[in-house]
C-alpha cells in the first residue's frame, strides 16, 4: 500500500497540478485557475498513530498557500534559523586558501537580568538556540537575548544601531523575520519570569510590539515555550509551541489572525515542539520531545505520515532535495531512554517517511554539579557541499564512555560515520562552514565551555582550538568570513575566520 501511494505522490511532484480553485473569502467569490508545484494531499497509514484535532478559526479565508516558493533565498540577509525553511544552512561562508585561526573583531554586552524565576536566573547573553539574523540592507544584526530583550547591532562595529526592545521574558530560540516587507520580527519567549509567556510580533518600522499571542486554554500541554523559529510560507506563519499546536497564522501587512491550529497527541502523550519546521513545497516536518517525527500538509494542516525516532527530538530536521524528491535528516537525544541509551541518526524519505538509513550510536547523560545534561544530538546537522557534498556532519554529545562531544560526519547515501573528531567539552551549538576558492569546506563549530574550532571537512582534521568565551551554546549566523554568535552570560561576539 505504501508503495502505491509513494508512486503516486511522485507521479503528483513531477507534473504540473492545475487546478481550479475557489476563493472563498467572503467578499469575493471567484473561481481562479491555479499551478502550484504542491504535494498531495495524502495521510498515509502511519498518520493512524497521531491522533489530532483542527481547530479552524477563519473560515472565510482558503487554507491553500499563495505560493510553495521558497522566500529566504539568502540574498538580503538571514532572517530565520539555519537560514531558510529547509533548515539547510547554506549561508555561502567564504575564505582564502586553509584557514587557521579564528579572531575576535568586536563583542557587545547585553544586560543581565538576576531575576530569579521558578527555572532559575536567565542573565543574558544567549543560550540554545539563539542564532542571530542578519538584515542586509542595514548592515544590522538582530539577536534576542535571555535577558528578555531584542538587540539591533551595526555588524560593522557591535554598537547599538537602534533601541532595544523589551519583551519581558527570557528567548532561548532563534526568532525570525517576515522576509517580503520585512516589517515584522516574530520573537517566541522561553521563560515565564512574568505570566503568560507566548509568540509575539514585533513592528520594526513602529519599532513596538504589535501582536501577543499567549496562554492557549485549547492547548492539549500546559507549558507554553516557543523556541522554534517560526517560518513564512505562501502567505501563511507557521509556528510549533511546546504546548502541543502547530499554529497557522494569516499575515497581511502588520495584521496577523489565526487561522488554523493543529493539536495532537501521539501515544497518549502531547507532545512539545522545540525543533523549528522544516519546510519544502506544502509539506511540513517536525520532531517532539516524545520523539516523534510528523508530517504536516500545510494547505489542509492534517498529518501526512508518522515516524517513531524514539527519544526526544530538539535539533531541527534538515530538508535535501534529491531528483526532486525531499530527503531528511534527523537525531534524537538520550533522555527518556534514561542514563545511557541510542542516539538514532535517521535519513528519511520526507514524501512517505520511509527509512532510508538508521546510525545507532551509543551514548549516555552527563552529571555537572547535580544537573543532568542529555546526550545525543542536540544541534541542527549541517549539510556538507564541495568537497563535502557526500557528507552531513552533526556534534554528537557524551558518546560511550567519554564525557565530552564528538564532531561526526556521516556518508549521507548509505550512514556510515566517515570520522569522528573529538571535542574538549559537550556540544549544542550547530556548526556552520566555510567554502574557498577550490570549494573546501571548513567547519566551525563550539563547545560548552567555550572553546572554538575550525575543522577541515575532508578529514576531520583539527586546524584550529582555542578556548574563547564563556560558552558556544548558540548557533552562529555567517556572514562573508565573519560569524555572529552569543554566549551565556551575557556576549554577542563577531568573530572572522582566517
Amino acid at each position: 500500500m505504501r508503495g502505491v501511494l509513494y508512486c503516486v505522490a511522485v507521479a503528483l511532484v513531477f507534473g504540473s497540478c492545475g487546478n481550479k480553485t475557489v476563493n472563498q473569502d467572503a467578499e469575493d467569490s471567484v473561481v481562479t485557475e491555479e499551478v502550484l508545484p504542491i504535494f498531495p494531499d495524502t495521510m498515509l497509514p502511519s498518520a493512524s498513530t497521531v491522533n489530532y484535532v483542527l481547530d479552524r478559526v477563519d473560515t472565510m479565508t482558503r487554507g491553500d498557500l499563495i505560493t510553495a516558493d521558497n522566500l529566504y533565498d539568502g540574498k538580503e540577509g538571514w532572517f530565520t534559523f539555519r537560514g531558510n525553511p529547509l533548515r539547510n544552512a547554506d549561508y555561502g561562508g567564504t575564505v582564502k586558501g586553509t584557514p587557521t585561526r579564528v579572531v575576535k573583531d568586536w563583542q557587545f554586552n547585553t544586560v543581565f537580568d538576576a531575576t530569579a524565576t521558578s527555572m532559575g536566573t536567565w542573565g543574558g547573553g544567549t543560550g540554545w538556540t539563539g542564532q542571530p539574523l542578519y538584515l542586509r540592507s542595514s548592515n544590522e544584526i538582530v539577536v534576542a537575548s535571555l535577558c528578555g530583550r531584542v538587540y539591533f547591532l551595526n555588524f560593522a562595529d557591535g554598537t547599538e544601531s537602534r533601541e532595544a526592545i523589551d519583551v519581558t521574558n527570557p528567548i532561548k530560540g532563534t526568532c525570525s523575520l517576515e522576509p517580503t516587507q520585512r516589517n515584522l520580527l516574530f520573537v517566541g519567549q522561553g521563560i515565564p519570569k512574568v505570566a503568560p509567556m507566548g509568540q509575539i510580533a514585533i513592528d520594526l518600522r513602529q519599532h513596538k510590539r504589535v501582536f501577543f499571542s499567549g496562554a492557549d486554554r485549547k492547548a492539549q500541554r500546559s507549558w507554553g515555550a516557543f523556541d522554534s523559529s517560526p517560518v513564512v510560507v505562501g502567505g501563511f506563519l507557521f509556528w510549533p509551541g511546546e504546548n502541543g499546536t502547530i499554529y497557522k497564522y494569516k499575515v497581511q501587512a502588520d495584521n496577523i489572525t489565526l487561522h488554523t491550529a493543529l493539536r495532537y497527541r501521539c501515544r497518549g502523550a502531547a507532545p512539545g515542539v522545540e525543533n523549528s519546521l522544516c519546510v519544502y513545497r506544502n509539506y511540513g516536518w517536525f520532531g517532539d520531545n516524545s520523539g516523534n517525527i510528523i508530517c504536516v500538509n500545510l494547505n489542509t494542516m492534517r498529518p501526512v505520515w508518522h515516524y517513531n525516532n524514539h527519544d526526544d527530538i530538539d535539533g531541527s530536521i534538515v530538508c535535501e532535495v534529491e531528483d526532486g524528491t525531499p530527503y531528511l535528516y534527523s537525531g534524537c537525544e538520550v533522555d527518556k531512554q534514561g542514563n545511557s541509551g541510542i542516539c538514532y541518526m535517521v535519513k528519511l524519505n520526507g514524501l512517505t517517511g520511509q527509512l532510508v538509513w538508521e546510525q545507532q550510536i551509543e551514548c549516555r547523560k552527563l552529571n555537572i554539579g547535580g544537573k543532568h545534561f542529555d546526550g545525543g544530538l542536540y544541534c541542527t546537522p549541517l549539510l556538507g557541499k564541495g568537497d563535502c557534498a557526500e557528507m552531513i556532519f552533526a556534534n554528537i554529545c557524551q558518546r560511550g564512555n567519554s564525557s565530552n562531544a564528538e564532531f561526526t560526519a556521516f556518508n549521507k547515501k548509505t550512514g556510515e560515520i566517515v570520522y569522528r573528531t573529538p571535542l574538549s567539552a559537550f556540544a549544542w551549538s550547530s556548526p556552520v562552514a566555510f567554502y574557498n576558492e577550490k570549494n573546501q569546506a571548513f567547519i566551525f563549530t563550539g563547545d560548552s565551555s567555550g572553546n572554538a574550532y575550525l575543522i577541515e571537512g575532508k578529514s576531520g582534521k583539527i586546524l584550529f582550538r582555542e578556548h574563547m568565551v564563556n560558552n558556544f551554546e548558540s548557533s552562529p549566523v555567517v556572514i562573508g568570513n565573519h560569524l555572529v554568535v552569543g554566549s551565556r552570560g551575557r556576549e554577542i561576539y563577531r568573530f572572522s575566520v582566517q
